[in-house]
């Protein structure tokens, strides 16, 4: 029996067991529908915590909810650990680490790396490895298959190996794992059969291209689209303030064309760990080829640019009422990058906090998501500190995160300066101003 044809059957009799590497809001969430399905399914981390709260029912990400995971632990089908050498036993391995940027703007697939590595010693014949990790067209071939055929094993002869983007939505209502459909690139057309049968047991559709390269790319043309639709709204906010026309009255208008025309929304910078990196992916490669990708670097200027227009416009509206910036009280709400999640990677939160403290004024925080700040490579400064309750006792309001809890606050019995990033108060009241 040829090594496609053993995978597919061990797919088709439910035998076949799954490994994930990276058990955060990718790899958690796919795991769990594989063992849902009725596959025995191998959560690998690097993080002895993650795996212990996993074990023992608890969740670390707030929309996934413990009795989901409490229900996978007892089927027998789930299980995580940090013993790595449990990849042996895996017939698909789906690779979900972080690829950030350095400080430098260039790829760092050191968590792409480490993973290889760490399962290279226990790859086997008929094994499934797929990269879910967003990052730039070529990395599979470049850096993940040489890894892995230190093993003394050859890709497409004793083993698969794929690329697959990941594409979650967290704590969307509309979308989920299963719902969203999976784009699939392989480096041969029987590779590319089973991981499309690999996946299909779990999502609703696959969408298979002609290679990795093309499945890597797919992934940044869609982050790269939203990054730039965004800075173009940023930017137009900026201008129609200046001209004192309200942009989200101007997007709300300019949507009911049913044509032509998809609303992007303005905000105090790019957040989370896809769209203010995954472009910048392809610039760094493109230049490989003597290509300068204009759109995207301007995209990116203005995208970062805008929590320094944020804090600007903070100190105005400060000045406005007498007061200086330096010793102000300022109360933020919002500290996850996006909506109704305790996602805070990336966030521009922690940017408006840093330079507003940089000029002497005093932040607190409020986030019903994020009830303590937790350690992180960027702002380890702030680990610890915690939300507060939400009062008018300050000196100013900034509103960053547009949570769902925000929208249900009367913000006119408040009579505090406010900053609205997010058209969450009512513009009509004196004292909110737009930003």
């Amino acid at each position: 029996m040829t090594m496609q044809k053993e995978f597919l059957q061990k797919i088709e009799q439910k035998t076949a067991v799954i490994g994930v590497i990276g058990l955060g809001y990718v790899g958690l969430p796919l795991i769990l529908c594989f063992a849902e399905k009725g596959f025995t399914s191998i959560g690998l981390d690097i993080d002895l915590k993650k795996t212990e709260a996993l074990m023992s029912g608890k969740s670390y990400i707030k929309h996934i909810q413990p009795e989901r995971i409490q229900k996978a632990v007892k089927s027998g089908f789930f299980s995580a650990t940090t013993d790595f050498s449990k990849a042996k036993e895996c017939d698909a391995v789906l690779i979900a680490v972080p690829t950030p940027l350095s400080k430098n703007r260039e790829p760092d697939v050191q968590y792409i790396v480490a993973a290889c590595e760490a399962i290279a010693p226990y790859v086997r014949k008929g094994q499934v490895i797929v990269l879910e990790s967003s990052t730039y067209p070529g990395t599979t071939k470049e850096v993940m298959i040489p890894i892995l055929e230190k093993s003394g094993l050859k890709v497409d002869k004793d083993f698969f190996v794929a690329f697959s983007p990941e594409r979650e939505d967290p704590a969307s209502k509309d979308y989920r794992t299963e719902t969203i459909p999976k784009v699939v690139g392989a480096t041969s057309p029987d590779g590319l059969s089973v991981t499309e049968k690999l996946y299909q047991q779990v999502v609703v559709r696959t969408v298979p291209v002609s290679s990795t390269q093309a499945a890597e790319a797919t992934k940044l043309v869609e982050n790269i689209f939203r990054a730039v639709n965004i800075a173009l709204v940023n930017e137009l906010k900026m201008t129609f303030m200046k001209m004192g026309i309200d942009i989200w009255e101007v997007i709300d208008a300019a949507k009911t064309k049913p044509f032509g025309f998809m609303p992007f929304y303005p905000g105090p910078g790019l957040g989370g760990h896809c769209i203010p990196i995954d472009p910048f992916y392809l610039t760094w490669k493109a230049r490989e080829y003597g290509i300068s990708t204009r759109f995207i670097e301007l995209a990116g200027e203005i995208n970062t640019a805008m929590p320094d227009f944020v804090v600007r416009r903070v100190m105005e509206v400060l000045n406005g009422y007498g007061k200086a910036i330096h010793g102000s009280k300022i109360l933020m709400l919002g500290l996850a990058y996006k909506a109704n999640v305790d996602d805070d990677r990336e966030s521009p939160s922690y940017h408006l906090i840093d330079e507003l403290e940089k000029r002497g004024a005093a932040v607190n925080y409020n986030d019903p998501y994020v009830p303590i700040i937790r350690p992180s490579r960027e702002w380890s400064q702030y680990a610890g500190r915690k939300s507060v309750e939400i009062t008018n006792k300050y000196d100013l309001i900034l509103i960053a995160t547009p949570h769902g809890d925000y929208k249900k606050i009367d913000f006119a019995s408040f009579n505090v300066p406010i900053v609205d990033t997010r058209n969450i108060a009512n513009h009509s009241l004196s004292f909110v101003h737009q930003a």
